[in-house]
């Protein structure tokens, strides 16, 4: 035999060997999909799924859903949460009760999310119908569900999605009387994604009098720039119309002046409500409401935002389930000029206090962070949500750096933000003195000063 037909019969022995190998992983890995499959089909029948479409009926499949991240199907399908958050806190995940009401363009991406993060109980709650107008910004509707309730529609796509989250769909609006039905059970997050104000304010007033951690969605319609969207306290949302309503409904009917995290967009609306128009001349708006005190006017809608709104909310939602730490970013309305009078002040107190500014150990970009991010536009002295407001940086006029140890220069890990009359006394004291009458003051300061040691690698 020549050395080339050799080199030939070689080259097939191997290439057979390899096709073998090749064949018997991909027919394991058939076998497994097969076996999956067949998982999946039998949990969508067991909750009432048929395999039918749009005209399915839909169920609910009780399971114990501390048990969930068991399943080889199930840690598989949420493997990139558990890497991500760690077993212990996806668990607290999958073990969560989350109420979402309101199920359009925010509400409907909202629970999307949390659904495929592996929240292991829903209660979907909607009046409304998907629309064929709606689909522009929907998480899941198709021209299929127009004319379905939102929330039968989001229960049948999401046993789709993930069959061992136990769904609960409830066809009706939110009002006061329905309260202990809607917000009973004790959940661990209630979603706030209406956009009637006498609802949106009844719900939230009834979350904060039972203690129910809630987070609320202010106006995404007629906005564009998604990089305007925050998460922060009710009383530091500005440029949003419903927010201002809310705010001032919740004071004057409940007395409830903040506390409440929302999502809001910085940008002022581009567009304004498309104008009533009858197809008679006798006709009101009235006359079209479905629900009385709903809008029937249209706010132009982009249908990105409502669904960065949801996916923000999810994403806040999901964190604070499993307790992942982290700080929002904090809604300060300062420009450079504000953050230079702040450094020139500091300089100022540095040459009257010490005699000299020559350790002064930031400049004008660095105050900006020692203001915004370490001390969140407000005096160290001051840091409860509950004090913090809209006003709170419409003046400068009494804020100033000094120094927490003034045995350390003025360095980013070293300065606090007081009040004038508040670095009047801290002058005057010692560290030793306030750790002994304020400890819980200094601990506090220290574990915020330690923060920028750690981020500037100090």
């Amino acid at each position: 035999m020549g050395e080339r037909a050799r080199q030939w019969l070689l080259v097939a022995g191997a290439g057979a060997a390899v096709g073998a190998l090749s064949t018997a992983a991909v027919m394991r890995i058939l076998s497994r999909s097969k076996r999956r499959e067949g998982y999946v089909r039998s949990l969508l029948e067991s909750n009432g799924v048929a395999s039918g479409g749009a005209g399915s009926s839909v169920g609910t499949r009780v399971v114990a859903t501390s048990d969930l991240l068991d399943d080889e199907v199930v840690s598989e399908q949420l493997t990139r949460n558990i890497q991500f958050f760690g077993m212990e806190s996806q668990k607290k995940v999958t073990g969560s009760f989350v109420v979402v009401i309101g199920l359009g363009g925010v509400g409907s991406h909202a629970a999307s999310m949390l659904l495929r993060s592996g929240v292991g109980r829903l209660l979907l709650v909607d009046f409304d119908q998907v629309s064929l107008s709606s689909l522009n910004r929907h998480a899941v509707a198709t021209r299929d569900d127009v004319g379905t309730p939102k929330a039968l529609c989001l229960k049948k796509h999401f046993s789709m999605i993930y069959p061992e989250c136990q769904i609960e769909a409830k066809v009706q609006l939110y009002d006061p009387s329905c309260e202990d039905e809607i917000l009973s059970g004790q959940p661990d997050f209630v979603l706030d994604c209406i956009d009637n104000i006498d609802t949106k304010v009844a719900l939230l007033a009834a979350c904060v009098r039972r203690g129910l951690r809630v987070l609320s969605a202010m106006g995404a319609g007629a906005r564009a720039d998604p990089t305007r969207i925050r998460v922060a306290d009710l009383r530091e949302s500005s440029n949003d119309p419903l927010s201002r309503a809310v705010r001032y409904r919740l004071k004057k009917d409940h007395g409830i002046e903040g506390g409440i995290p929302v999502v809001f967009s910085l940008e002022k609306p581009k567009a304004k409500l498309l104008p009533f128009q009858a197809s008679k001349e006798e006709e009101t708006p009235s006359d079209y409401q479905i629900v009385p005190g709903f809008r029937v006017r249209i706010i132009p809608v982009l249908g990105t935002i409502p669904a960065i709104f949801g996916q923000v909310m999810a994403s806040y939602v999901i964190t604070q389930l499993a307790k992942l730490d982290f700080q929002t970013e904090p809604i300060v309305n300062l420009d450079l000029d504000h953050y230079r009078i702040l450094h020139h002040r500091l300089l100022e107190h540095e040459e009257l206090i010490y005699g000299s500014a020559e350790q002064v150990l930031v400049d004008a970009e660095e105050v900006m962070y020692i203001v915004k991010e370490l001390w969140r536009g407000r005096s160290a002295r001051d840091q409860n949500l509950k004090d913090t407001g809209r006003k709170m940086w419409r003046s400068v006029n009494e804020l100033m750096l000094v120094r927490w140890d003034k045995s350390k220069p003025a360095g980013v890990s070293n300065l606090i933000l007081l009040k004038f009359n508040e670095a009047d006394a801290h002058e005057s004291t010692t560290l030793d003195q306030i750790k002994e009458e304020e400890p819980e003051f200094y601990n506090m300061v220290s574990r915020v000063l330690k923060q920028a040691e750690a981020e500037f690698a100090l």
